[in-house]
């Protein structure tokens, strides 16, 4: 125990004298001489101006001038002077007591390669490429082209790979190393979650404070293509409408559903999904929640007797920054659930995160989440974490 607490102790040590060294700032606080905290707080958490202006095509507005772009003479060609370019890293120290028992230097276990910007005039772009995630290459992940202002309105059109859940909430932005797990939930042999796939987004706001949300995608998440050069290989496509609501001007409420069908071996998965999810935000705090069920009515694609299978779940996340916007700690609760009929998709968890902004771009962290049940034992994982984006 105590040669642990010694690892641990030099580990802090490290990481506060590592991030001391860094010194950088991301793409567009780089473009419009911005500190993060304007759209992020912490990053890459989002705030309500820093999804206005993601929702906006990464631009503020009145603020795009012709100095960002290059003047070739032809009025109908846009070339941005610089694209802009950030790389995000994630290392972590871990301790995982299901396992060997063991201290693991995870580092690097996160770096990507993130783009995104102005192409034209209401025309953007998103990508990020994650060059190592947990040991592997992941590859390509986000990678959208958005437009928006369509018609004058308030309508915007995604088109490309991005998470089905991010109208709801973004894994990528959470702060926790924890996942919100019922978002990545594949039931028996279906490649149908709430993940990574590719298709078209509609948006589009009304004055009432109701924002409006139809995906129509692939469901067969980020699977290269077959032998005839297609991703879906099935006939079928997946929809989700997503409706929320501003109650006040601090409470607001979505709900959802998700209905496809997918094709394996001359044989159907038909499925559908709903839930809710609700946001209270308060200066010093935000709660967050969501619940989900799922029904797959032959997961298995068996020939015979299909085998119906009732998953359900969600999570409840609470957020705390003392000296609000200008916090430099902050601390996190994440609570997840998912009850299924397929056994070992069961899971329940707790954990508890702390974090410390070192810069506004470096983000030391330590987080204990226990695991009541998975296909695991019940066990502990422990970790402290340095994140940085430049």
């Amino acid at each position: 125990m105590k040669k642990l607490t010694g690892m641990i102790l030099l580990s802090v040590v490290l990481i506060f004298i590592l991030a001391s060294e860094a010194w950088s700032i991301p793409a567009f606080a780089r473009k419009y001489s911005i500190s993060c905290k304007v759209c992020h707080n912490p990053f890459p958490r989002l705030k309500p101006y820093g999804d206005e202006f993601a929702g906006n095509g990464y631009v503020i507005k009145d603020k795009e001038t012709p100095r960002y772009n290059i003047d070739t003479g032809d009025s109908t060609l846009s070339l941005l002077r610089e694209l802009p370019i950030a790389i995000r890293f994630d290392g972590f120290l871990s301790f995982n007591n299901a396992h060997n028992k063991r201290l693991d230097f995870s580092a690097p276990y996160i770096i990507k390669l993130m783009s995104g910007g102005e192409i034209a005039k209401h025309i953007s772009y998103y990508l990020y490429f994650i060059f190592t995630e947990g040991g592997e290459i992941a590859g390509l992940e986000d990678a959208f082209l958005m437009f928006n202002n369509l018609f004058k309105t308030n309508l915007g059109f995604f088109v490309g790979q991005f998470q089905v859940a991010d109208p709801l909430f973004k894994r990528e932005l959470r702060l926790t190393y924890e996942d919100y797990r019922i978002y990545g939930v594949k039931v028996g042999q279906a490649r149908v979650d709430l993940t990574y796939d590719r298709g078209v987004m509609l948006t589009y706001g009304l004055p009432t404070g109701t924002d409006l949300t139809l995906e129509v995608v692939n469901g067969m998440g980020l699977d290269p293509v077959d032998d005839f050069g297609t991703f879906d290989n099935d006939k079928y496509k997946n929809f989700m409408l997503r409706v929320s609501q501003d109650l006040s001007p601090e409470l607001r409420a979505g709900a959802f559903g998700y209905v496809g069908k997918e094709r394996q071996d001359n044989v159907n998965d038909s499925l559908w999904m709903a839930g809710g999810d609700l946001t209270w935000s308060q200066p010093k705090f935000q709660f967050n929640a969501q619940y989900l069920y799922r029904e797959d009515k032959n997961p298995y694609f068996l020939i015979a007797e299909a085998e119906k299978i009732q998953t359900q779940g969600g999570f409840a996340e609470l957020l705390y920054f003392p000296h609000g916007d200008d916090s430099r700690w902050y601390t996190v609760a994440l609570f997840n659930w998912v009850d299924s009929d397929q056994p070992d998709l069961d899971y329940t968890s707790a954990g508890l995160h702390y974090g410390y902004l070192l810069r506004r771009n470096v983000r030391a962290t330590i987080e204990a989440t226990y695991v009541f049940k998975s296909d695991l034992p019940k066990h502990l994982r422990f970790g402290l974490g340095l994140i940085t984006g430049f």
